[in-house]
């Protein structure tokens, strides 16, 4: 995968038997930089792109518990 702000080549696995050239991909990862218009997003490797070209996603929270692990003491 070529991405057009990053300039670097970014290899993925794509095993979807209807892959065409130009089509869009979209790459999950966390943020782990940002710059005024550059934002750093952890790929397995990290990679700089425009702040444009990603979109924020909310991540999943797990539910809190109602009931603490630990036993009370008695």
């Amino acid at each position: 995968v070529l991405i057009p702000s990053y300039h670097q080549p970014h290899s993925i696995v794509d095993r979807s038997p209807n892959v065409s050239s130009g089509q869009k991909v979209e790459l999950v990862g966390d943020v782990t930089h940002v710059d005024e218009d550059r934002v750093t997003v952890n790929l397995g490797g990290p990679v700089t792109v425009k702040l444009n070209t990603v979109r924020l996603v909310t991540s999943y929270v797990a539910p809190k518990r109602k009931t603490p692990l630990v036993d009370k003491a008695t």
